[in-house]
């Protein structure tokens, strides 16, 4: 992988990830949204302190969203392109292709489901504002977990393979993946703070539409970029129809 292919890698990774937040956002649009929405009724209508809107709902859902979901596509996109780049060929013979989508299974199960399942998404109006920061903190050193732990099951699965082969030793690597994780899930503090009699079925709906985001971004992402990796990779020869000798003249007809 020369420094060139790797620089053309990136920008395709951060242009399938583009496209793939672009069709994120329509799902975040057609099924976040009205779930915000249904928070946003709940907070005002057990809430006497309103405050001052600094930015309007309706720029919020539109604007705001595509920015926000467009930026994190790219950047993740960007990543991720690094991210294969160093497993391409590290991983397994797997082609560019199979690459891209373990590279987005992957990071879609350990920089999202992983830590979600500790700490799920949430709509406005729920946790108190006092422990943003308690909450912040948590989440992310879970997704800094779930990546090690997720490396660290790959390096595992390789040093096992050439004694107990590839099946076993990738049974081997998940299940010492499933282990610690659960011990860091045992381990680390809960986050308990939905309100009392705020609907259940929305803030089920809310995280199903957070899961089906993420699902959606990564999903494209992997399939795009993988088409795009193998077209940079393994380019289709071009047939070359030129020849260096001469042809011969036509005979003389008598």
């Amino acid at each position: 992988m020369n420094p060139v292919s790797v620089r053309v890698l990136l920008v395709r990774g951060m242009l399938a990830g583009l496209v793939a937040g672009l069709l994120a956002l329509v799902v975040a649009y057609l099924l976040g949204e009205p779930r915000v929405d249904a928070a946003i009724d709940f907070e005002e209508a057990h809430s006497h302190d309103h405050g001052v809107e600094l930015v309007s709902r309706s720029l919020q859902s539109t604007a705001g969203l595509a920015t926000g979901v467009l930026i994190y596509g790219v950047a993740l996109g960007g990543i991720a392109a690094l991210a294969f780049c160093v497993a391409l060929g590290r991983i397994g013979r797997f082609g560019p292709r199979a690459t891209a989508l373990l590279v987005a299974v992957g990071s879609l199960l350990t920089v999202y489901v992983v830590p979600f399942l500790k700490y799920p998404a949430n709509p406005p109006s729920v946790g108190e504002p006092d422990t943003i920061t308690k909450r912040t903190t948590l989440y992310f050193l879970m997704i800094a977990l779930s990546v090690l732990l997720g490396v660290a099951a790959v390096i595992l699965g390789k040093r096992l393979a050439p004694r107990l082969g590839n099946w076993h030793a990738t049974v081997v690597a998940s299940a010492a993946f499933v282990l610690v994780t659960g011990l860091a899930y045992a381990f680390l503090p809960a986050v308990n703070e939905v309100p009392k009699g705020f609907p259940a079925t929305v803030l089920r709906q809310f995280r199903l539409a957070a899961l089906a985001v993420q699902c959606t971004l990564w999903a494209v992402f992997g399939l795009l970029f993988g088409h795009l990796a193998e077209r940079v990779l393994t380019p289709e020869a071009t047939p070359d129809h030129r020849t260096d000798t001469p042809a011969r003249p036509a005979a003389p007809v008598s």
